[in-house]
């Protein structure tokens, strides 16, 4: 697994609640790359959760949306040949979850393309916890053009 996270690489001074490194209030996650997938370890804590022991089901959502659009994002910069991701929004994007995930330890979400074309690409993800599926996503992520209010956010 490569050492550099993805938004430390390429959105230092990101502020996106989920993925910003520069948002201090924000989850602040750090996605990987580990051949063909990207791979995101994050431990969350007691004001993550919805009730005891288990992690809300936004903060699931945020963290695979994030997660997801970061390997969108790589998978679209590599595709093309680019030194830097291209900026990126979530165009659409569903979760199932499959059991309570818990909160006593770490959770690992691996993301892989599934689809892409030039501008886009769908991604599918696994949320792991206590050794088990505990979410899984599916979600359509596009890159913009100047004008867009994302445009710069990188």
């Amino acid at each position: 697994m490569d050492d550099a996270a993805l938004q430390d690489r390429y959105a230092p001074n990101g502020i996106c609640f989920g993925c910003g490194p520069s948002n201090a209030k924000g989850l602040r996650i750090k996605s990987h790359v580990r051949g063909d997938e990207v791979v995101l370890k994050w431990r969350p804590e007691k004001h993550h959760e919805a009730y005891e022991g288990v992690l809300s089901g936004g903060a699931i959502g945020t963290l695979m949306d994030c997660h997801s659009l970061w390997t969108a994002a790589y998978h679209l910069m590599k595709r093309s040949g680019a030194d830097a991701p291209p900026t990126m929004v979530t165009a659409e994007y569903t979760i199932k979850m499959r059991r309570p995930t818990p909160t006593d330890g770490e959770i690992e979400i691996v993301a892989h393309v599934v689809d892409a074309a030039e501008d886009r690409a769908t991604v599918e993800a696994e949320l792991h916890a206590g050794g088990k599926v505990c979410a899984t996503s599916s979600g359509l992520f596009v890159a913009v053009k100047p004008g867009h209010p994302a445009y710069h956010r990188w």
